[in-house]
C-alpha cells in the first residue's frame, strides 16, 4: 500500500504541521506528532479533520460513495463522457478497472479515515479525562466505522490493518463489517462508561449527534451482514426524532453540490424512475420524487439534483430515520413477523414531510400489497431504493435482498476491482471479481 501510505504521512504532516525534506530542518515552533497526539487539544484537531477529509473534496469519501453506487445501480445519469472515471462506472462491466479514480480515491480516502480515527481512540484512551476522552472516541468511532463500511460494500476483500509502513494481509468483507461494528460496539461503552462532556462536544463541527449515530450505524452494518435480531436491538435504540448530519459552507462546500448540481457537468439524478425496475418504480404521487429531484424545464436534463445535493451549504445526513425505520420492518421480515414488519413499513409509507427531521415523506397510502414475506420485504426493498436515494447503499441492498446479478438488469457491477495503486505495492492483493 505504499501509495495509500504516502498519501496518509503527506495529509498527516500537513494537519500536523510537521514537515520533512532532504536537509531535514526542524521548526522549533512545531509540534510533533507525540505531541499532537498527547493532548486534548491536538486529538481534538485531528478528529474534527476527519469530517472534511471524509465528506467534502472530489477526493473525499462521501462524493465517491455516491457517484459510484449511483452509476453502477442505475440511479445517476451520465453528463459528460470527458469524465472518464465516471463514465466507465456509467458503462459498468469491464470499463471498470483498478486505474478508476474515483475507486481509487475512496479506496485511499478509507484507508486515510481509518489511520486518522485509530490515532484519535489509540491515543485518547491514555487522556485523564475521560469524559472528554469518550467523545473524541465515539466521534472518531463514527468516521471510522463508515469508511470499514464503504470498503466493505464494495470490495469482496479488504485490508486488515491499516498504517504507515504496513503490507497488509486482507479479510473478507463480512469481517469488515464485523470490524466497524466492534467499532462502534467500544464506542457505545466507553459512552456508557463515562458520559460525554459538553466541553468536547462545545469543541465540535455542529450536526452530529453522536449515541443515535453509533447506534444507527450498529444497526446498519448488523443489517448488511445478516444478523437481524442484533440490527433491530440496535435500531430500537435510535430517536428517530433527532438529525445527524455532517455540515458544509462556503468554505467547506457540500461536495454534490459542488462537482454536480452546479456544474451540471458530471452527474444528473436519473429521472422521476429513480433508475428502477417498472414493477419497483415510485407512483407519481409520491413525494419522496419531489424531494430528490427538481424540475428544470430551461435546459436540459429536465430531471435536476435536489435534497441533499440541492444547495453549497445542505447538510449530508450520517443516516436517516427512515433508514432505520426499514431496518426494524426489514429484520421483522426476515424472522416472519409480517404484522410488524408492515407495521414499520407503513410508517415510512405514510409519512408526511412534516414528521420527518429531514422532511422526506412519501405521504403514501398503507401497504395494500400481498401478505407474504417474499412480498413484503420486495416493498421494503422498494421504499430503501426510494427512502434512501443516493446515499450510497444500493448495491448492498441489491446482494442482501438476492437483486439479479446478471449485468445491466438492475447493476453494471457486483463487485469493484482493486485500485492498480494498491495492486503495485501489495503483493497480497486479492484477484479482481469477474463482475
Amino acid at each position: 500500500m505504499k501509495t495509500i501510505h504516502t498519501l496518509s504521512t503527506l495529509l498527516i504532516a500537513g494537519s500536523l504541521g510537521l514537515m520533512s525534506c532532504e536537509k531535514n530542518f526542524t521548526n522549533p515552533n512545531d509540534a510533533t506528532l507525540e505531541q499532537t497526539l498527547g493532548s486534548p487539544v491536538g486529538l481534538t484537531g485531528v478528529a474534527v479533520g476527519l469530517q472534511k477529509t471524509y465528506s467534502t473534496s472530489r477526493a473525499g469519501s462521501l462524493y465517491n460513495l455516491v457517484c459510484a453506487n449511483g452509476f453502477s445501480t442505475f440511479e445517476l445519469s451520465n453528463r459528460n463522457t470527458g469524465n472518464v472515471d465516471e463514465t466507465n462506472l456509467f458503462n459498468g462491466g469491464i470499463a471498470v478497472d483498478g486505474a478508476n479514480n474515483v475507486l481509487g480515491n475512496l479506496w485511499a480516502n478509507s484507508m486515510k479515515v481509518i489511520y486518522d480515527a485509530d490515532n484519535v481512540i489509540n491515543n485518547a484512551a491514555k487522556l485523564g479525562d475521560k469524559n472528554y476522552a469518550s467523545g473524541l472516541i465515539a466521534y472518531a468511532s463514527i468516521y471510522k466505522a463508515l469508511a470499514l463500511g464503504n470498503l466493505s460494500e464494495f470490495w469482496e476483500k479488504i485490508p486488515d490493518t491499516v498504517g504507515i509502513g504496513l503490507v497488509p494481509g486482507f479479510m473478507d468483507r463480512q469481517a469488515g463489517y464485523a470490524k466497524a461494528v466492534a467499532t462502534l460496539d467500544r464506542a457505545i461503552a466507553a459512552v456508557a462508561a463515562n458520559p460525554i462532556s459538553s466541553s468536547f462536544l462545545n469543541n465540535l463541527p455542529p450536526g452530529m449527534e453522536i449515541p443515535n449515530t453509533l447506534q444507527a450505524l450498529k444497526a446498519r452494518y448488523l443489517c448488511f451482514s445478516g444478523n437481524y435480531p442484533g440490527a433491530l436491538a440496535a435500531a430500537n435504540l435510535v430517536n428517530l426524532s433527532v438529525k445527524s448530519e455532517m455540515r458544509f459552507d462556503a468554505i467547506s462546500q457540500n461536495p454534490i453540490f459542488n462537482v454536480s448540481t452546479a456544474t451540471n457537468n458530471v452527474f444528473q439524478v436519473k429521472d422521476s424512475t429513480m433508475g428502477l425496475p417498472v414493477d419497483l418504480r415510485p407512483g407519481t404521487d409520491d413525494k419522496r420524487i419531489a424531494f430528490y429531484m427538481s424540475i428544470n424545464t430551461a435546459a436540459a436534463p429536465r430531471w435536476r439534483i435536489n435534497g441533499f445535493g440541492a444547495a453549497l451549504s445542505t447538510p449530508w445526513p450520517v443516516y436517516l430515520p427512515g433508514e432505520v425505520t426499514l431496518i426494524k420492518a426489514e429484520c421483522y421480515a426476515r424472522a416472519n413477523d409480517l404484522n410488524n414488519a408492515v407495521t414499520e413499513l407503513n410508517k415510512v409509507l405514510t409519512k408526511k414531510a412534516a414528521a420527518d427531521p429531514f422532511g422526506i415523506g412519501a405521504d403514501l397510502p398503507a401497504y395494500a400489497g400481498a401478505s407474504t414475506q417474499s412480498a413484503i420485504l420486495t416493498e421494503i426493498y422498494r421504499n430503501r431504493c426510494i427512502e434512501l436515494y443516493m446515499q450510497g447503499w444500493k448495491m448492498e441492498d441489491l446482494r442482501r435482498f438476492g437483486r439479479s446479478n446478471t449485468p445491466n438488469v438492475e447493476k453494471n457491477r457486483n463487485f469493484y476491482p482493486y485500485p492498480f495503486r494498491e495492486r503495485d505495492n501489495n503483493a497480497n492483493t486479492p484477484n479482481d471479481p469477474t463482475f
